[in-house]
């Protein structure tokens, strides 16, 4: 009895404490059932805008086809449409959004991948993935130190100083040699003022803002400065000559525009927006330093302690030179990228850079989202949706009144505009360009000045990372994100379509056409 008593009398003293315990699991599991739900929901809400892009596109791809518009353009629309919205809100990280383009080229548009896969690498393409490998060997020799150097020496240490000065240094050389050329030079310059302020990236956030899109968007706007500065220009002298010259018309012969004749139209324009790009951004941004000096300081003492001219650093001149000549005279024949990538190849052969340096140096998912976008782009316009789009916005702006005259070139400007943005400048240019040609000969309005007004608004891709080259390669830093663009954008569309819109009010007819 007295065994059993014991027992008992262990069992009534553990029984408490079982019961306890077993309260303390259900309390635990209830609260990790209540941290988990927690968890999902909050997974939801950060990709919210996912799951809406994806609710929005199903909602297009079963809308009934509207009427001029292919099902294969509809499909491709849909995706331009997705991919624009988690371009902005970037719920995914951005290279996510080229797969899903270009897996869905091949799931949506029934396209063999072999034939996505070809319309991925264009010439393009390597040149973006050269020119980032080629700015990391420029950084790997420090001659961005002693470039950015020679621009201080010029401007100052102000910050605005600074920002006007890179912009009009950018500027000057990408209205002749191109903006993706001159915005892969200068990138390794901007970083290195940005570095020497802070190494901590949310100390500069604003600041590095500022000097990066300075860098792109100097370029941008220089781009339509000449003949040279960038394939659209070249498109639409090619569209005047084809539509309008007549070798047995000598009142024709104005339509053969040549590089003189075009600085004449494009050039001002470019030189009355560059001081507008340093006020907007410094007013968007308000940068963290209103002075570099520190900055200035710390590079005026590496150029110091980098003494004179190594033969390494001549060697490296002497290789980008010789690329430098060969996007100026040769790319016409093998292609910018072709020669970017060779270069990239020639510094890794001469050792003076290592492929580990630039296989961490290269962001390769920014490659890859500017294929991806360029392949889009493609699909847009051999489906007909690009076309379609042109059409439409037209036939939408007639009703208040701008199937004519400042109302058709703001319509046009806005169009372009839209249409750059989601595309490369060129494609854009090409695909709008006989659309608006033929719709300036209908509205009785010079089709020169339509034609200007297109190539030039072409340029106004300041809303997306994938507008231009330019923007792009800036994006690759890593200090922006996809919002700065929209953020300052708008401003620099809104600033620069009133430019143009008063030259060809005013300036442009004083030239004659």
């Amino acid at each position: 009895m007295a065994d059993v008593s014991l027992v008992s009398d262990s069992l009534r003293s553990y029984e408490p404490r079982d019961i306890w315990s077993t309260k303390v699991r259900r309390r635990g599991y209830q609260r990790w059932r209540l941290l988990q739900s927690q968890i999902d929901l909050y997974y939801f809400w950060e990709k919210r805008w996912f799951f809406i892009a994806m609710a929005i596109g199903f909602a297009m791809l079963v809308m009934p086809q509207p009427e001029g518009l292919t099902r294969e353009g509809q499909i491709v629309l849909t995706m331009s449409v997705v991919a624009v919205i988690l371009f902005v809100t970037e719920p995914v990280p951005l290279p996510t959004v080229a797969l899903l383009i270009i897996v869905g080229q091949v799931l949506l548009l029934g396209i063999e991948s072999t034939t996505v896969a070809k319309t991925l690498m264009t010439d393009s393409v390597l040149f973006i993935m050269g020119s980032l490998m080629l700015a990391v060997a420029v950084v790997k020799q420090k001659l961005d130190i002693r470039i950015a150097w020679l621009i201080v020496r010029m401007t100052g240490t102000k910050t605005t100083r600074i920002c006007f000065g890179i912009s009009l240094v950018s500027g000057v050389l990408a209205s002749f040699v191109g903006e993706h050329t001159v915005a892969a030079m200068m990138l390794p310059v901007g970083i290195t003022l940005i570095t020497l302020t802070s190494d901590d990236p949310k100390q500069v956030r604003r600041l590095a803002a500022v000097l990066l899109f300075s860098i792109s968007y100097g370029c941008s706007v220089a781009g339509i400065g000449t003949p040279s500065g960038g394939a659209r220009n070249a498109i639409m002298i090619g569209y005047w000559k084809e539509f309008f010259f007549d070798p047995t018309n000598p009142e024709t012969r104005k339509f053969l525009i040549d590089y003189v004749t075009w600085i004449a139209y494009a050039y001002p324009i470019f030189l009355v927006q560059l001081p507008f790009v340093t006020l907007i951004l410094c007013w968007t941004f308000k940068p963290e330093y209103k002075t570099l000096s520190r900055s200035v300081a710390k590079l005026r003492q590496q150029v110091v302690l980098q003494g004179a001219m190594k033969p390494a650093d001549w060697l490296a001149i002497f290789l980008f030179g010789l690329i430098l000549l060969g996007w100026i005279f040769l790319s016409e024949d093998t292609g910018l990228g072709t020669i970017a990538v060779l270069g990239a190849a020639l510094f890794l052969i001469a050792g003076l850079v290592q492929w580990e340096d630039v296989n961490s140096g290269v962001n390769w998912g920014v490659v890859l989202l500017y294929a991806a976008a360029i392949s889009l782009g493609v699909q847009m316009k051999d489906t007909g949706a690009a076309q379609w789009v042109a059409e439409s916005f037209l036939n939408l702006m007639t009703p208040l009144g701008a199937e004519e005259g400042l109302g058709l070139w703001a319509a046009v400007s806005a169009l372009t505009t839209l249409v750059t943005n989601t595309m490369s400048n060129g494609a854009a240019v090409a695909v709008l360009g006989p659309i608006v040609l033929k719709m300036a000969t209908v509205a009785g309005e010079s089709p020169i000045i339509l034609g200007f007004i297109t190539a030039i608004s072409s340029a106004f891709a300041y809303l997306t990372v994938v507008g231009t080259p330019a923007c792009t390669i800036v994006y690759a830093s890593g200090y922006l994100k996809t919002t700065d663009f929209l953020v300052v954008g708008w401003r620099m569309v809104v600033i620069s379509m009133i430019i143009m819109m008063l030259a060809a009010s005013f300036y442009w007819p004083l030239l004659g056409n």
